[in-house]
């Protein structure tokens, strides 16, 4: 597939961490969401495309343990 910015098939995929925080002040004390995914990333112009799996996806949507803070009690 090619690069969806410079339509360079000059491409990789790389595995990634990343810490996900929520927006604003009142959303200091709530969980961050760690996510794991596969990052494809356009080797020219460094355009980068990833997929957030399932679980985290429902975290990030409030139907998670992260929204109801029992993430951090469940660990």
């Amino acid at each position: 597939m090619s690069c969806l910015v410079c339509l360079s098939i000059n491409q990789e995929e790389f595995r990634a961490e990343i810490n996900i925080h929520f927006a604003g002040v009142q959303n200091l004390t709530k969980p961050t969401v760690w996510v794991f995914p596969k990052i494809s990333v356009c080797l020219d112009c460094g355009a980068s495309s990833l997929t957030i799996p399932r679980k985290e996806l429902a975290e990030l949507a409030g139907t998670g343990q992260a929204a109801t803070g029992l993430a951090a009690e469940s660990n």
